[in-house]
């Protein structure tokens, strides 16, 4: 239709109009050649994000755009017709309080193909017609599922951080939880990167620990991409603490909900996950009882000289500079691990051939609690990359020792290794 898309990253504000970041917008292709910058009345706003609704992917069709977004958290597909220069959405039906995305989808057809899953839902695939009026969806497959979801419900829960920012987490529990704070619960994040963690089926997970009577929390901490752009950016540079403060107030709640207690709950996190995780512990060891730390940032003050750290300069800052390093200094895992501290036992996992976060942030950190008499347990695969295993059997065996950790430190039967 001989329009171009743009897909905000910052705001932007021309004579007589203002557009929000993480907003989409479009502007006709023939009002702009020749033009070095287009007049505020060409350009037309096709989705705004609200403070807790934001954009994840668009994708267009013969006669229409499809939208993915989060509204809370909770996916919402928008079909989009242009009219007379007018953008006009309509909700496709929701499938569930899931995940649900474009799978596939060309400017050639109105046809496409969308998946929905969540934690107790495998992934199903589903057809749709963006030239019907009727936007419902039909099935066409599903996957079988790897574990019994049937006396389990998934719902979403809140906590207020340091600053009084709300936090929403997922959580999935059984139907009959007693909330006494006897139920092993863990709790994963990652807060790094405008990465969105969503409520994605898990079979591991499933099978691994929520059929063996535990929980499983998912918090939604600033650093990622659940809300936009504002939401990542939140918790940059020198406001990375907010990222652990939202983290350590969403395991607070659980406690405070009796949902578990100190000595039941694990925490788990890999890459940007694996500093939280070490965050975590530093700052608060008497919430936890359990730490499964994968392939994790530990030494900030050095991680820019390490593999692909200063790539990532945009994210923590640099810690070489007068300004950032206090900052930096202040949260940094390896620096803050103290003699004299009852730290939770800690599960580090890392590979020799991880080329993006080194093995010497966790060879590190693990030699440096042994030598105060912390209780460590430590796997280093040889092979693997950043992801920690090669191939599907070397992955079965990492997650085998993880959940054995976590049962074993959660069942209140452990002893120190």
């Amino acid at each position: 239709r001989g329009y171009a898309l743009a897909s905000l990253r910052s705001d932007w504000k021309m004579p007589g109009a203002a557009f929000r970041r993480g907003s989409l917008v479009a502007v006709k292709i023939e009002d702009i050649t020749g033009a070095e910058e287009p007049q505020a009345a060409a350009v037309k706003t096709v989705f705004e994000p609200s403070p807790r609704a934001s954009l994840q992917g668009v994708a267009d069709t013969r006669d229409a755009l499809l939208l993915d977004t989060l509204d809370n958290i909770r996916s919402r597909t928008l079909l989009v017709r242009e009219s007379s220069g007018a953008w006009i959405s309509s909700e496709i039906p929701q499938l569930g309080g899931g995940v649900s995305g474009i799978s596939s989808a060309n400017s050639f057809s109105d046809v496409y193909t969308a998946t929905y899953n969540d934690f107790l839902t495998p992934y199903r695939l589903y057809l749709g017609d963006a030239s019907k009026a009727d936007a419902s969806l039909s099935l066409i497959k599903e996957l079988p599922a790897r574990f019994d979801a049937s006396g389990y419900v998934l719902e979403q829960g809140s906590a207020t951080s340091r600053d009084g920012t709300v936090i929403p987490y997922f959580l999935v529990r059984p139907k009959n939880l007693r909330f006494d704070g006897q139920t092993p619960v863990l709790l994963n994040a990652y807060g790094g990167f405008e990465h969105s963690m969503l409520p994605s089926y898990a079979p591991t997970t499933g099978k691994l620990w929520l059929e063996q009577g535990g929980v499983y929390a998912l918090a939604n901490i600033r650093g990622g991409g659940e809300f936009g752009p504002e939401w990542h950016s939140a918790a940059l540079k020198q406001n990375r603490q907010k990222a652990f403060d939202d983290f350590l107030a969403v395991a607070q709640n659980l406690v405070d909900r009796k949902i578990t207690s100190p000595s039941k709950l694990g925490i788990i996190g890999g890459s940007n996950g694996g500093l939280l995780m070490g965050a975590a512990f530093t700052q608060r060891p008497d919430l936890f009882a359990a730490v499964v730390c994968q392939v994790p940032l530990l030494d900030m003050l050095r991680y820019h000289k390490l593999l692909a750290g200063a790539s990532w300069m945009g994210e923590y800052g640099d810690p070489d500079s007068p300004e950032m390093r206090p900052y930096i200094e202040a949260y940094s895992p390896y620096q803050n691990i103290k003699p004299g501290v009852k730290y939770p036992p800690v599960f580090f996992v890392t590979s020799s051939k991880d080329d993006r976060v080194h093995p010497g942030h966790a060879r590190k950190a693990a030699a440096k609690l042994l030598s105060y008499g912390d209780p460590v347990y430590y796997f280093e695969n040889i092979d693997g990359g950043h992801g920690a295993s090669a191939n599907n059997t070397e992955l079965a065996r990492r997650l085998a020792l993880q959940y054995a950790f976590l049962r074993l430190q959660l069942s209140g039967t452990a002893s120190r290794p």
